[in-house]
């Protein structure tokens, strides 16, 4: 496809879903919810964490979490009592389970504790290195730094290992994105837009091959980097806003109407 033909249909899907109307069935719902930041922190990467499978399902099972959390979750983070902790149990989205739940609470309680939250670590961070990909790295580190079953460990992705980390890498997006829509957050204003990368999972991976944004077959870190370069050539300044028209157009199958 011509690059000024590409644009434009990339410009009309971002338009088509960057909307207010995306937001209840997807699972930026869950800290949306909430209006202080913390709370948005916690409920955002907790939902992102059990992003995969039936989007139905990950929304349902974000909202249960918060209601096991009692509706405030940095204070539940920041307080929850043994008993209040084992209330967890009862969680399951998938492989997700309540044990795994409460070790993520508890590794976010650290980082509470030492940093003053997961924004306050990220923006320090990526400060330092000024490029997310270190940083990822070191949060991952940092984050099993606390004691856990080792089994949680599979569901928070390592770039060491060459990972795609669509969790983090949409995570990312909701906190450092902004706009004048209404979807993402944009609380973490210490790191640019123009240093995400995408989040890449399969509809997305579909929708990059169909158009010529992404070569690479697996879906890894490597094409996670490919098809944001690729991107960044239609704006450098704000790369990841075509999440909207990827994902978008992969979910609805958009391409199949237009061939």
């Amino acid at each position: 496809m011509e690059p000024s033909l590409l644009r434009e249909l990339l410009e009309s899907l971002y338009d088509r879903y960057n909307r207010p109307e995306f937001i209840p069935d997807d699972p930026i719902s869950v800290p949306h919810r909430f209006t202080e930041r913390a709370d948005r922190e916690i409920a955002g990467f907790l939902s992102a964490t059990i992003a995969w499978g039936n989007r139905r399902s990950i929304v349902r099972n974000g909202h249960r979490m918060m209601l096991l959390m009692d509706n405030a979750p940095a204070d539940f983070v920041r307080h929850a009592s043994e008993r209040e902790l084992k209330q967890l149990e009862t969680f399951v989205h998938r492989t997700f389970n309540g044990g795994d739940l409460r070790d993520f609470v508890l590794a976010l309680r650290g980082f509470e504790e030492r940093y003053g939250g997961l924004g306050a670590f990220f923006e320090e961070r990526y400060a330092v290195h000024g490029d997310l990909r270190p940083v990822l790295a070191e949060f991952r580190r940092e984050f099993f730094a606390a004691p856990h079953a080792p089994r949680c460990e599979k569901h928070l992705s390592s770039i060491e290992r060459g990972a795609a980390c669509k969790r983090l890498c949409m995570y990312l997006r909701w906190m450092v994105r902004r706009d004048d829509r209404g979807v993402d957050f944009g609380l973490w204003r210490r790191i640019p837009m123009s240093a995400l990368y995408l989040p890449l999972d399969l509809h997305v991976g579909v929708t990059g091959r169909a158009l010529g944004l992404l070569t690479r077959r697996q879906n890894d870190w490597r094409a996670v980097e490919e098809i944001t370069s690729r991107l960044r050539e239609f704006d450098a300044a704000d790369p990841v806003r075509y999440d909207f028209s990827l994902f978008g157009a992969g979910m609805d199958r958009i391409l199949n109407d237009h061939e």
